[in-house]
């Protein structure tokens, strides 16, 4: 039987997005994002999100610490080596395929767009609406 991995999360921005490029003009955007976890006095569980191309473009330009975010991808084990104790060291890292801006009171600029890999995906503003 063949095994799928898709994750859909929704969280909050720890902090704005690390944005770098690869030697190839790639951009990648670093994100880490708190998920509330069901029942009462639990802590958030916080993520890593790595988001590529356009979708770290509009991260860049639109994401900010607090913001609420809609990430679809797949959940991948990224390794290394520390540094200082040679041990080798892994986490969970979620690589985005799909960014959706969520908004709230706070961010009211972002709501609802979204940004894939083909792209931005989101549909127009109210702004852009004549009626």
């Amino acid at each position: 039987m063949a095994s799928i991995n898709s994750i859909t999360i929704s969280g909050r921005a720890g902090a704005d997005p690390e944005i770098r490029y690869l030697e190839n003009g790639t951009q990648v955007a670093n994100l880490r994002i708190a998920v509330d976890q069901f029942g009462r006095d639990r802590k958030p569980m916080w993520l890593s999100v790595k988001i590529w191309g356009k979708s770290a473009q509009v991260a860049a330009d639109y994401v900010r610490k607090g913001s609420m975010v809609g990430i679809s991808g797949r959940l991948e084990e990224e390794t290394w080596t520390d540094r200082q104790s040679g041990q080798e060291r892994s986490k969970p890292v979620v690589n985005c395929s799909q960014l959706t801006l969520l908004g709230s009171p706070r961010d009211q600029q972002g709501q609802g767009q979204q940004a894939d890999a083909g792209g931005w995906g989101g549909g127009p503003s109210d702004e852009d609406v004549p009626f």
